[in-house]
């Protein structure tokens, strides 16, 4: 296949990226509209992804999440910005600790180390770029104390019964990024013990921060506020304050977390800082299995490795969970399925017919001067840049791809212009990653 000759040649494409001045448009859940992106400083930008929760191994509906915060750092990498992005390890919340005494076990790493490094291995196999260095909340328990002291000193947060909870009402825009109207909100004071509830509902009262525990308990930390561990919705803030910092410019997940999570986060982040927390909110929707989410008592959730079992190339498995609007659902049925496989081996066959006669045998008859060609590529970063709209993208490059096929046959391209279809098919691959198998 055509592949691109090195660094040197995505690099070209990159600066003229940057010259033509292209601007990124993210569909913004925190404002409710289109919003052209800008980071905080003009060339840094601070981006956090929700990682997996470890007690148990990650599936395609959570894979399809970390493809596409994936493709958003590659885009705002091709725009020339610096991303500084965390990720993290979830392995410390009441689901770990209930699977872990389970088993029997006597550490919550006895069972959380085996699903992160499958969760590694599993996203090099996607082509899911990744920092080096990937957090866990049991790494950043101190930090979580320091954060509760702030928040008791200031009254948002109180002991009850030996846990700690947080005031959300002590916060003025409680509930800004989901919209929750606190007319709702109950008179008597509710508190809410467990780290996280089923289903997409509001808990309107008190969230847990601290869960006391006595010394000697197995997944209990001894800390300045006494034995105990922190709750997941403190982790997050503990994990993200440590590493990047309290203020950020792009925070993204899964439309689960837009459930009570991500407004307990900005809650937490800027009662502590008194700062904006992060100004642009990106959630993308869920996978579905033949119409229904996945679950555990409907026994249909699917690993990446069921479907490399069914002869799909992690290229394919990428592009699948990209071939819809990640804001938009994604159902994994024979329509789907067929209609992903349609598209995606059209364009292999139109990138192997590029490739298939020699230059020798071209006439040069076009100008030696290929820039017509990255122009012609620039329709399908228009897509990419407005808000990772890589189905409309990928619609576009087929069209590009048939009229480059078309001038091929007719001996039209040289040697330039099969350099120039190169550099840009590579650095295109760059943002995409399933281009070349």
């Amino acid at each position: 296949m055509l592949r691109g000759k090195g660094q040197s040649s995505s690099r070209k494409t990159e600066n003229r990226l940057m010259e033509a001045n292209l601007k990124l448009f993210l569909q913004n859940t925190l404002s409710g509209g289109k919003d052209t992106f800008l980071p905080r400083y003009w060339s840094e930008v601070k981006l956090f992804t929700c990682g997996p929760s470890v007690y148990s191994l990650p599936h395609i509906g959570n894979y399809r999440t970390y493809v596409y915060e994936d493709v958003l750092e590659r885009t705002l990498k091709s725009l020339g910005y610096n991303v500084n992005r965390m990720i993290n390890f979830t392995d410390v919340e009441d689901k770990a600790v209930a699977e872990a005494g389970k088993r029997g076990l006597n550490s919550l790493e006895q069972l959380t180390r085996y699903n992160e490094e499958r969760f590694l291995k599993d996203a090099a196999v996607l082509k899911i770029q990744l920092p080096e260095d990937i957090p866990r909340s049991s790494t950043s328990v101190e930090q979580a104390v320091s954060l509760i002291h702030i928040l008791l000193e200031k009254g948002q947060a109180y002991w009850h019964q030996g846990d700690v909870f947080f005031d959300p009402l002590t916060f003025r825009d409680f509930g800004k990024l989901y919209g929750l109207a606190l007319s709702r909100w109950p008179n008597k004071r509710v508190r809410f013990r467990r780290d996280t509830y089923p289903g997409q509902r509001w808990n309107l009262g008190d969230f847990i921060l601290w869960h006391g525990g006595k010394s000697g308990d197995p997944f209990i930390w001894e800390t300045g506020i006494g034995p105990g561990r922190p709750a997941w919705n403190i982790q997050d803030p503990a994990m993200i304050s440590e590493y990047l910092g309290y203020e950020l410019d792009i925070c993204c997940g899964g439309v689960d977390n837009l459930y009570r999570h991500h407004d307990y986060n900005i809650a937490l982040m800027e009662s502590v800082s008194g700062n904006t927390f992060a100004p642009f909110w990106l959630h993308g929707e869920h996978l579905l299995v033949n119409g229904s989410k996945m679950s555990k008592s409907k026994g249909n959730i699917v690993y990446p490795e069921d479907l490399y079992k069914k002869d799909w190339s992690p290229e394919f498995l990428r592009y699948f969970l990209l071939s819809v609007h990640y804001r938009s659902k994604l159902n994994l049925d024979r329509e789907n399925i067929d209609a992903a496989w349609s598209k995606f081996s059209y364009i292999q066959d139109l990138i192997r017919e590029l490739q298939s006669g020699r230059e020798e045998d071209k006439e040069p008859d076009t100008p030696e001067d290929a820039d017509w060609i990255s122009r012609l590529f620039s329709g399908v970063y228009l897509h990419l840049y407005n808000d990772l709209d890589v189905p409309e993208a990928v619609d576009f490059l087929i069209k590009v791809l048939e009229q480059l096929v078309a001038l091929q046959q007719d001996r039209r391209l040289g040697a330039g212009e099969l350099e120039e279809i190169r550099s840009c098919l590579g650095s295109l691959n760059q943002i995409l990653g399933f281009l070349f198998e």
